[in-house]
């Protein structure tokens, strides 16, 4: 056994201090009534502190240092010590009444990603789960992403699967927690954004850095986070206080035209909406889904006239040429990547999904995959 291993062992039971003290009046032949007469404590309060029922006060230390030569934080120290032990013991056992709680989560996913390290145990993992939501408990768990956070709720990926998608925002938090952010200013943010647009046929490694940079120079954290499986998430929009907005983005659908549109949309929803707000975008919900509320068409008309201006993207749909060859004059015409158009035309029907035109969109992967 290593020192390390050492370090993390913590007893299932506490030992109160008295115990020690009795083993230290019975070496030197002192009688408890003796130690009360000392110390000036009554004999009944010696007694309590030996069999445990009374702590042992700092003052009371002191005097004990000067009775029997053993220092007042020596004595401190074990009753601190002590009292520790037996909180902890109460907390193991409120939490052995959790831990079907950890079943509601992607425990695997989380492992896989290192988002949470591998457990050898339920208990392990509930912990970990607790340290990694910043929580000190299931029913403070259901405060935070329930009752206080009710516009997570208006999501129906949340509702499906609740304990998937906080996962997923949560580590959005504690990634964009990392991102020196200037206060945010609308006008940066804004002025950002233009110069963001002009990066959309960039390779990652150009944009991805690029982005980032512009954003946080304007009050926006934007982070990149994997969504875990069966939760169907594009991207999210937050604030975290008064002045730091989030960008939470999955790369769901891994094409440019997904990840654009939604990196707009999200954006959208920064410029148009309040700062108490909490937008989720899903499968079939938020992002082009125009049959969604007032506040998400608004966000998507925003990143549909940011990234193709109504009047341009009307004439070029009036020539009625998709080829190839017409859509790469378009995006050269327009300043954008090619993928976005050709997404944008699928969606509304005018080619079909399968069209070769995808050969013109880019794809992206994260790393870990």
């Amino acid at each position: 056994m290593n020192k390390r291993t050492l370090n993390r062992f913590q007893p299932d039971y506490a030992i109160p201090p008295g115990e020690t003290l009795r083993e230290t009046i019975d070496a030197i032949g002192m009688t408890q009534a003796e130690l009360a007469e000392r110390t000036g404590r009554p004999k009944k309060t010696i007694n309590e502190i030996v069999k445990g029922l009374t702590a042992i006060k700092p003052e009371t230390a002191l005097q004990f240092e000067r009775v029997l030569g053993v220092p007042a934080s020596f004595w401190n120290k074990l009753e601190s010590d002590y009292q520790e032990a037996l909180a902890r013991l109460r907390d193991e056992a409120q939490l052995q009444e959790q831990i079907a709680w950890v079943e509601t989560f992607p425990i695997r996913d989380l492992v896989n990603k290192k988002w949470i390290p591998k457990k050898d145990s339920s208990m392990e993992y509930l912990k970990v789960l607790l340290c990694f939501f910043g929580i000190a408990g299931m029913k403070e768990w259901e405060v935070v992403w329930g009752e206080q956070k009710v516009a997570y709720r208006k999501s129906r990926a949340f509702n499906s699967r609740p304990a998937s998608v906080a996962a997923w925002l949560r580590k959005g938090e504690i990634e964009a927690r990392k991102v020196d952010c200037k206060p945010y200013n609308e006008r940066a943010f804004l002025a950002a954004l233009k110069e963001i647009r002009g990066m959309t046929a960039a390779p990652p490694e150009v944009f991805e850095p690029a982005m980032k940079e512009h954003c946080a120079k304007a009050g926006t954290a934007v982070v990149f986070i994997p969504e875990l499986p069966g939760t169907h998430l594009y991207g999210a929009t937050r604030w975290m206080g008064t002045a730091k907005a989030l960008i939470q983005l999955s790369l769901r659908g891994k094409s440019d035209d997904h990840l654009w549109f939604t990196f707009f949309h999200e954006a959208g929803h920064i410029m148009k909406h309040g700062k108490k707000e909490v937008f989720i975008e899903a499968k079939d919900e938020g992002c082009r889904d125009m049959a969604g509320t007032d506040k998400e068409q608004e966000a998507n008309l925003f990143a549909q006239e940011f990234l193709m201006p109504k009047v341009h993207y009307q004439q070029f749909l009036h020539e009625g040429d998709f080829t190839v060859s017409a859509v790469r004059r378009f995006a050269t015409k327009i300043d954008i990547a090619p993928g976005i158009i050709v997404g944008r035309l699928q969606h509304e029907q005018h080619i079909p999904y399968n069209s070769r035109l995808n050969a013109l969109k880019n794809r992206f992967r994260f790393q870990e995959e």
